[in-house]
């Protein structure tokens, strides 16, 4: 014996739609017993069933309708049956998102951006940690295949991250923060400008500036590092290839690296850490060197939760985190309901702000 939509039911199961549809069959809300249905709902409401249905499954109702059953089903502490739902939609009301590093506090950001936004619209979301690995980012789009959900959010693992499962089971995907290889909507920063203003910024007033970045073949690293050059470029200050490294988006990434170009015989007086995580690890050192800012100056390309950190010491280009998170979800709702226009991706703008004003950004 099994359970549907607070029906016992046998070898031969009843359909959803029947269930729904028989007045006898009084569907409680979670499960459990004969409570309410929607024919209560609709007797109390004064309209159709299918009204009700129609307000419950989100279709266009008018206001006075939708409101009259929303004070109807509260009167009867009715809550819509969401496994009928799921089994008649073939999708659940839940969202996956997978990101590369949940420890790493702009990507806790982006997961706070996306439940505010889908939670509005009646969407849970399940969140994903990939370590930044692409056999277990795979896994996870299996597991949202599996249980149906209504769609994918992703920070990629790597560029070889593989979507082709997911899309081929017909959910939408996009892409956050880095874009991948497939035609799916995505959601980035504009990395380039972003180290283009933080390297910018420290060359007004030092000539060997660092740039420490997370791996060179993920796209937010390198795009930062060219904005690093072409800083550079503008400032007419030759490039030293000693102070541009690659290594992980990390506390010990950036710890590693700082030490290494502070054993230079000609060490850089100032620094770009590619992200959150490096930037706390490049004060660390400096701090156990002695060298705090504004003994070398370091300016963080991140969220903007770092400047509590430092708030006036740490120049900190601030990307907009939560407001990623928020765009790609309500990207991604719009695909589950139905729109069909071609892949796009939303490039979001940075603000930089300086150390030594602590105000308004530039």
């Amino acid at each position: 014996m099994s359970r549907a939509t607070g029906l016992q039911i046998g070898n031969r199961a009843e359909s959803v739609s029947q269930a729904i549809r028989r007045p006898e069959g009084r569907i409680d809300s979670d499960g459990g017993g004969c409570v309410s249905t929607i024919y209560d709902i609709a007797q109390l409401a004064g309209v159709s069933p299918a009204t009700v249905s129609r307000v419950f499954n989100g279709a266009r109702v008018s206001e006075a309708k939708a409101a009259a059953v929303r004070e109807a089903a509260r009167q009867l502490d009715f809550t819509p049956n969401r496994a009928a739902r799921t089994l008649r939609r073939q999708s659940s009301e839940v969202i996956a998102l997978v990101i590369p590093d949940i420890e790493n506090p702009y990507f806790t950001e982006i997961a706070r951006g996306v439940e505010d936004a889908a939670s509005k619209e009646g969407y849970s979301v399940v969140l994903c940690n990939s370590d930044s690995q692409v056999e277990k980012e795979s896994t996870y789009f299996r597991i949202a295949i599996a249980e149906k959900m209504a769609g994918v959010i992703v920070a990629a693992a790597s560029p070889r991250s593989d979507l082709a499962a997911i899309t081929a089971a017909g959910r939408p995907v996009i892409a956050v923060d880095r874009v991948i290889n497939f035609d799916v909507d995505g959601v980035v920063m504009d990395n380039l400008g972003a180290g283009r203003a933080a390297a910018g910024h420290l060359l007004a007033r030092h000539a060997r500036v660092a740039y420490i970045g997370g791996p060179e073949d993920i796209e937010t690293a390198s795009d930062r590092a060219e904005g690093w050059r072409r800083a550079h470029a503008a400032a007419g200050v030759p490039v030293d290839p000693q102070l541009l490294r690659f290594q992980t988006f990390d506390v010990e990434g950036g710890r590693r690296v700082m030490e290494e170009l502070l054993a230079l015989p000609d060490p850089p007086n100032a620094v770009v850490a590619g992200n959150n995580l490096i930037g706390v690890g490049v004060i660390q050192v400096l701090t156990e060197h002695g060298l705090t800012p504004p003994a070398v100056d370091v300016a963080v390309v991140g969220s903007l939760p770092f400047t509590t950190l430092s708030p006036r010491v740490v120049t900190v280009v601030r990307l907009p985190a939560r407001h990623m998170g928020v765009t790609a979800a309500r990207m991604l709702l719009e695909r589950i309901r139905g729109d069909q226009q071609p892949a796009r991706t939303v490039v979001l703008r940075n603000e930089l702000q300086p150390a030594d004003s602590g105000a308004r950004p530039e």
